[in-house]
């Protein structure tokens, strides 16, 4: 089991890993998107992608999990993806944890969000890490987070929070975390190791490559 975990850090993108956190993510996004269908339904259809932040980054990440497992060049989805994912996934434990703080019940459903997201952030991480990336995919995550920030908070599409008072705090934290997620994007490109394996194979085997 230890091997087995070391493996998957070290190289995530295998077709054992990506196959069932495929599934996993399509099935998360699925009861994701029926969590918002209050909110999508007082929406305007045209500003739909922009109010489901953490199922439509989990239906990035499930795209690039395919991506990779068709054989494609994946590198800047994959980048989004897993920015998104570190993002949404973080930002929820946070205000979570923010309503926790101000008195809310620790009940069984917040407690399951709380440890999903936090596993969306894992996730997020993992399979970054090995990404060997430019510039391009940089603001390609950016620009993304950034019109979701403006969306949200400028425009009033943020998901609807737990308690009242909790508007300052998840901008706060949204903002935060868009600009050290990136920051941390830019320092990190060209760090990776290059072609990913989509097989459980090793690396001279076939696979997807993240150039």
């Amino acid at each position: 089991m230890r091997k087995l975990l070391a493996d998957f850090i070290s190289r995530p993108w295998q077709r054992r890993y990506a196959v069932p956190l495929l599934f996993v993510n399509l099935a998360g996004s699925a009861y994701g998107y029926w969590w918002y269908h209050r909110q999508l339904a007082e929406t305007p259809l045209l500003a739909w992608p922009l109010v489901p932040d953490s199922p439509f980054s989990t239906t990035l990440f499930a795209a690039a999990l395919a991506a990779c497992l068709a054989g494609a060049r994946f590198t800047a989805l994959a980048v989004v993806a897993c920015a998104a994912n570190v993002k949404y996934g973080l930002w929820a434990v946070a205000v979570i944890g923010h309503y926790w703080w101000l008195g809310g019940d620790i009940a069984p459903v917040e407690v399951m969000l709380w440890l999903s997201h936090l596993g969306m952030a894992a996730q997020g991480v993992l399979f970054w890490r090995p990404l060997s990336y430019s510039l391009p995919a940089v603001w390609a995550a950016a620009g993304w987070m950034l019109a979701n920030d403006l969306a949200d908070y400028l425009w009033g599409l943020h998901p609807y929070l737990f308690a009242p008072g909790q508007e300052r705090a998840a901008a706060a934290a949204a903002w935060a975390l868009s600009l050290a997620v990136v920051f941390v994007l830019f320092l990190r490109r060209h760090r990776g190791r290059g072609a990913l394996k989509s097989r459980g194979r090793s690396p001279g085997g076939d696979g997807a490559a993240a150039g």
